[in-house]
């Protein structure tokens, strides 16, 4: 018999009849800070609304920066405003093109009446 057995069949069971109770207690050793590096470099190579891209993207690089150090708490602070940054740009590019694609419909809606109404004064000669 191993020692390790015989130890186990030595001490046997507890004698107490009260429920043994244990406390799991999880503790999380690396804990996952997402910095958004890569909206944050999608932003400013695409959507780069008043420069707001490029910052978000100095602001995920100090996030990554601050998780290689160790510092969680100046990590989450640097992704959380590089997540604000992120969606602003996204939010106001959108806008923007959304703007620019109406103001297209509209003026080529406007031209083909004022075409049609050039064309119209012409024939009548």
């Amino acid at each position: 018999m191993v020692k390790e057995e015989h130890e186990v069949a030595v001490l046997g069971t507890p004698h107490s009849s009260a429920p043994v109770m244990s406390t799991v207690i999880n503790i999380q050793n690396d804990t996952v800070v997402p910095d958004h590096i890569v909206w944050s470099l999608f932003n400013t190579l695409f959507m780069n609304c008043c420069c707001l891209g490029f910052v978000a993207f100095a602001y995920s690089v100090k996030s990554r920066d601050r998780k290689m150090v160790g510092d969680v708490i100046g990590a989450q602070s640097y992704a959380s405003t590089a997540k604000c940054l992120n969606i602003s740009t996204l939010v106001l590019s959108l806008l923007v093109i959304v703007l620019f694609i109406i103001l297209i419909a509209t003026g080529t809606v406007l031209s083909v009446k004022v075409f049609s109404q050039t064309m119209k004064n012409h024939s009548g000669y």
